[in-house]
C-alpha cells in the first residue's frame, strides 16, 4: 500500500473514531459551537484528501455529509434526532469505505442510500429506512444460535443444550442467508451427527473455531499508535541509563572470573543492545519530511530572480534522529536557496554556455561510515577560487601573500567565515555574510560537519555529514595524563602503536611514516594544556576531521563502547574542544573530544601545511594510481600485488595443505582454495620448510586463490610512472620502493600457472568427490 494512503487511512480511521463520540455528545449538546466545529473540520478534511487522492465515491459523500453539517454549524438546523441518525449512518459509510480501500478494491462502494438519507432530511422529508438494517438482523440469529449447538450437542454436559436443541431442525431454511457468511459445511455436518456417530463431530468444533480466524485482522488504525514525543524523549533517556548500567557490568565482568556474572553481563548487554536499536527506531524520521518544503522554495524563489530550476530528491527515505531533522531543517534551506541564488546562471547565461536552459539542483541523501551523507548539488557555474581570494583580500581576512599560497579547497574553507559573502550587492536573498558560518555552526553543534566540492563552469556539492543520533555513540576512550577522554568513531581511522625512536621531525612539527606517507602528529596533552611526559612508547589515534588527516597522540587506548551523551555547561564549551560529556563505566567522567575544532586549532602553521602536503598522494591515488601489497618470496626477491585482489591474510599450518593429483589445496571457510606457492610460481629457491603458512587469499576474475608468501614487508602506494619495462613470466614489470627493486606480480599468470583458468574451478571439486 502506498505511504501517503496508509497515513490517509490511520489519519481518518482515528477521526471517525472521535466522530462517533462527537455525534452523541452533540445529540445532548445541540448547541455547542465547538462540537460542530470539531465535526465539520474531520469530515472536510477527509473530503479534501479522498478528492486529492482520486477517490470520488468517498468525496461525493463527504460532501454531501458537510452540506448537512454547515447548515447545522450556521444554525439553518437544528440537531434531533433524524439528523443524528443520519451522520451516524454517513461515519458507517464513510468507515466501509476506508475498509474497502485498504483491502485493495478501492472506494467502490454504494453511497447513494446515505446520499438520499442525507438530502432527504435536508429537504425535510422523513428519510427512507437504511437497507443494511434489514440484512444485519438476521445474521446474529444465524451465526450465534445455531453455532453453539453444532459444537456443544455431542459434548456430555450440556448448559446451553436444553435452549436451542428443540428449536434447531425448524430454523434450518432461516439460516439460509448466512451461509455465505459460514459456509455450507456446517449444514451437512449437522444431520451427520444425528446417527449416534460422536467420533465425526470431534473434529467439528476445530473447524467452526477456525472459521473465523481470518476475519480478525487489524486496520490501519489499529496497527499503530500515535505516542508523545516527550515519552519518547524520556524513554530514550532512560536506555541512555541502561546503556551506562550496562557498561557497568561489563567492566565489573572483565575484572572477575565469576563465570555466572559474566553470562548474565552478557546477556543483559543483548538484552540492552537490542532494547536501544528499537527505541531509536521510534525516534527515526524519513529525511524527505525536511524536504517536502523545499519544491516550494525553489520554484518561489527561482520565480523571482528569472531562472528555470528543476530538482531532484534522491534518497528521501533515508532516517534521521527527529531531533537532528529539526537542527538540520534551517542549514538545508539555506544551502539549496545558495544553490539556486548564487549556483544557477539565468537561462540565456545558460544557453550561451552550451548548457540546458534549464538548471538543476539535486538533494541526495544517503548512509556512509555510521552517518547520514546529505548532499545539495547543483549545475550552476561553480566557486571561482580566486574571486573568493580577492574578496578575502578586499575584506581584510587574508593577505595577498597568504591566499596565494592556498590551495583551491582551502579557499573555498574561507567561505565558512563569518561575515565572509561573495555576493555584488544586497539583496533580500544573500549578501548580508550570514550564511555559511551559521550552516557550520549548526551542523557541527550537532556532531556534524560540513564541506564543499565545486568546479568552475560545472557546478558546485555542499556536503553534511551527520550522525544517526545525538543520545548514544559508539566510543573510543583513551587516557592522557590522569584523565580520560573519548573520540568518536566516525573520526577514527585507525590505531598505531610505535617507539618513540619511530618518530620524525619536519622542523619542528612531529611526524610518522604510515606506509609510507607522511601523517601529521598531535599531543593531546599539548592541545589540552597539559604537561607532557617522556614516554618510550605512544598509541596514535590516526583521525578524520573534513579532508584533514592526522594522528592524535595518546597514553593509553583503554576501551570501545557505547556511551551517552551528556549536554556541557557554558563555560566548558567555550573552551572550544569538548562536544559532550559522558558517565563511563566504573563512574568517571570523560569529556567526548571536538575532533573538527581540534583540527582547526592546532594544525595551522608547519603541521599545517604537512596536512595539504599529504592530500598530495591521496589526490594522485584516486586517479591512476593503485595500492600495492609487498611480500617477500625466496632469494631476497619482493613482489607487489594488488590490493584491491587481495581478500584476507591469514595465517594457517602448514599440514592443512591437502593434495589432489598434483595440486595443492586447502578447505576454507567451506570451500576448496587452489594453492599458489609464490616462490615456486616465479621460479625462487627456498628450503624453508615453516610449520606455519602466511597466506594471502586472492581473487580475481571470479576465482579465488591461496597464495603462500614469507613476509609481508609492506603497503604502498604505486607509481605507473615509475614502472620498468623489464619483465619476465608470471611479471607485468618492476619498480621501485624504497630503495628496493620490486617486481610486480601478473595475477592472471598466476591463476595460470596453478592450473585455474577464471570460472574453471569445477575440475577440482570433480577431482576431490573421485578422491
Amino acid at each position: 500500500m502506498d505511504e501517503i494512503v496508509h497515513e490517509f487511512l490511520v489519519e481518518s480511521y482515528e477521526n471517525l473514531d472521535q466522530l462517533d463520540q462527537d455525534l452523541v455528545a452533540l445529540e445532548g449538546a445541540p448547541t455547542s459551537r465547538e462540537l460542530l466545529s470539531s465535526i465539520f473540520r474531520t469530515v472536510h478534511t477527509i473530503k479534501g484528501t479522498s478528492g486529492f487522492l482520486g477517490y470520488s465515491n468517498l468525496e461525493r459523500v463527504s460532501h454531501t455529509g458537510e452540506s448537512l453539517l454547515a447548515e447545522l454549524r450556521d444554525g439553518a438546523r437544528r440537531m434531533d434526532q433524524a439528523t443524528t441518525d443520519v451522520l451516524l449512518a454517513l461515519v458507517d459509510t464513510l468507515r466501509a469505505i476506508l475498509a474497502s480501500i485498504e483491502a485493495g478494491r478501492g472506494d467502490d462502494h454504494d453511497v447513494e442510500p446515505t446520499i438520499a438519507r442525507i438530502v432527504a432530511v435536508q429537504e425535510g422529508q422523513t428519510p427512507p429506512e437504511p437497507e443494511p438494517v434489514a440484512v444485519v438482523e438476521p445474521e446474529p440469529v444465524a451465526v450465534v444460535e445455531p453455532e453453539p449447538v453444532a459444537v456443544v450437542e455431542p459434548e456430555p454436559s450440556a448448559v446451553v443444550e436444553p435452549e436451542p436443541v428443540t428449536p434447531e431442525p425448524e430454523p434450518e431454511p432461516a439460516a439460509e442467508p448466512a451461509r455465505k457468511v459460514i459456509g455450507k459445511r456446517r449444514a451437512t455436518e449437522a444431520p451427520a451427527a444425528t446417527p449416534a456417530q460422536p467420533a465425526p463431530a470431534v473434529p467439528a468444533p476445530e473447524q467452526a473455531e477456525a472459521q473465523p480466524e481470518p476475519e480478525h485482522h487489524r486496520n490501519a488504525a489499529e496497527s499503530s499508535i500515535r505516542v508523545d514525543v516527550e515519552l519518547l524523549d524520556s524513554l530514550m533517556r532512560q536506555v541512555g541509563e541502561l546503556v551506562l548500567v550496562r557498561n557497568q557490568f561489563d567492566r565489573l565482568s572483565d575484572r572477575g572470573e565469576d563465570a555466572e556474572l559474566a553470562r548474565s553481563a552478557q546477556r543483559l548487554s543483548l538484552i540492552a543492545t537490542e532494547l536501544q536499536e528499537g527505541v531509536m527506531k521510534t525516534r527515526m524520521q524519513p529525511i524527505e519530511h525536511v524536504w517536502n518544503k523545499m519544491p516550494r522554495v525553489v520554484r518561489d524563489l527561482a520565480s523571482m530572480l528569472g531562472r528555470k530550476v528543476s530538482l531532484s530528491m534522491l534518497g528521501g527515505e533515508t532516517e534521521l534522529d527527529r531531533s537532528l531533522l529539526e537542527a538540520v531543517k534551517d542549514p538545508l534551506t539555506h544551502l539549496v536557496r545558495n544553490a539556486v541564488d548564487h549556483g544557477i546562471e539565468a537561462p540565456a547565461e545558460r544557453v550561451a554556455a552550451g548548457k540546458p536552459e534549464k538548471g538543476q539542483v539535486t538533494l541526495r541523501a544517503y548512509h556512509a561510515g555510521g552517518q547520514v551523507i546529505v548532499e545539495i548539488a547543483d549545475d550552476g557555474h561553480g566557486i571561482d577560487p580566486d574571486a573568493v581570494a580577492a574578496s578575502a583580500v578586499r575584506k581584510g581576512v587574508r593577505t595577498e601573500e597568504q591566499v596565494r599560497a592556498m590551495s583551491p579547497q582551502e579557499i573555498y574553507e574561507l567561505l565558512f567565515l563569518p561575515g565572509f559573502s561573495t555576493a555584488k550587492a544586497v539583496t533580500n536573498v544573500s549578501g548580508r555574510g550570514v550564511g555559511m558560518d551559521v550552516v557550520r555552526t549548526k551542523i557541527e553543534a550537532i556532531g556534524g560537519s560540513v564541506d564543499v566540492d565545486s568546479q568552475p563552469g560545472a557546478g558546485t556539492t555542499w556536503r553534511l555529514r551527520i550522525p544517526l543520533t545525538l543520545a548514544i555513540m559508539p566510543a573510543l576512550t583513551v587516557t592522557c595524563g590522569a584523565r580520560t577522554f573519548a573520540i568518536a568513531q566516525t573520526n577514527l581511522l585507525e590505531l598505531v602503536a610505535v617507539e618513540s625512536s619511530q618518530l620524525e621531525y619536519v622542523g619542528t612539527a612531529p611526524v610518522y611514516r604510515l606506509r609510507g606517507a607522511l601523517l601529521p602528529l598531535l599531543s593531546l596533552a599539548e592541545v589540552l594544556g597539559m604537561e607532557q611526559q617522556e614516554q618510550a612508547s605512544h598509541t596514535i589515534a590516526v583521525l578524520q576531521a573534513d579532508e584533514q588527516r592526522f594522528g592524535l597522540l595518546v597514553d593509553r587506548v583503554l576501551n570501545n563502547e557505547e556511551i551517552v551523551v551528556k549536554a556541557l555547561s557554558s563555560r566548558i564549551k567555550q573552551i572550544g574542544l569538548y562536544s559532550g560529556a559522558t558517565v563511563l563505566g566504573d563512574g568517571d567522567i570523560a569529556l567526548i573530544l571536538d575532533i573538527q575544532a581540534i583540527a582547526r586549532r592546532a594544525l595551522i602553521g608547519e603541521l599545517g601545511q604537512l596536512v595539504r602536503a599529504s592530500r598530495g598522494p591521496e589526490v594522485r591515488a584516486s586517479g591512476t594510481e593503485q595500492q600495492l601489497l609487498v611480500v617477500a618470496i625466496g632469494e631476497g626477491r619482493r613482489v607487489a600485488i594488488p590490493l584491491a585482489d587481495v581478500t584476507r591474510l591469514e595465517r594457517m599450518p602448514a599440514d592443512r595443505l591437502e593434495r589432489v593429483g598434483s595440486r595443492e589445496v586447502v578447505q576454507y571457510r567451506g570451500d576448496l582454495l587452489p594453492v599458489a606457492r609464490l616462490d615456486r610460481v616465479l621460479g625462487a629457491m627456498s628450503y624453508d620448510q615453516p610449520e606455519e603458512l602466511l597466506v594471502i587469499v586472492l581473487t580475481s576474475g571470479g576465482v579465488t586463490v591461496a597464495v603462500v608468501v614469507g613476509e609481508i614487508v609492506d603497503i604502498v602506494t604505486d607509481d605507473p610512472a615509475s614502472h620498468s619495462g623489464l619483465e619476465d613470466t608470471g611479471l607485468t614489470g618492476s619498480t621501485v620502493v624504497k630503495d628496493r627493486v620490486t617486481e610486480l606480480l601478473d595475477v592472471s599468470d598466476l591463476l595460470h600457472a596453478v592450473g585455474i583458468a577464471p570460472f574453471d574451478t569445477s575440475a577440482l571439486d570433480e577431482d576431490l568427490v573421485r578422491i
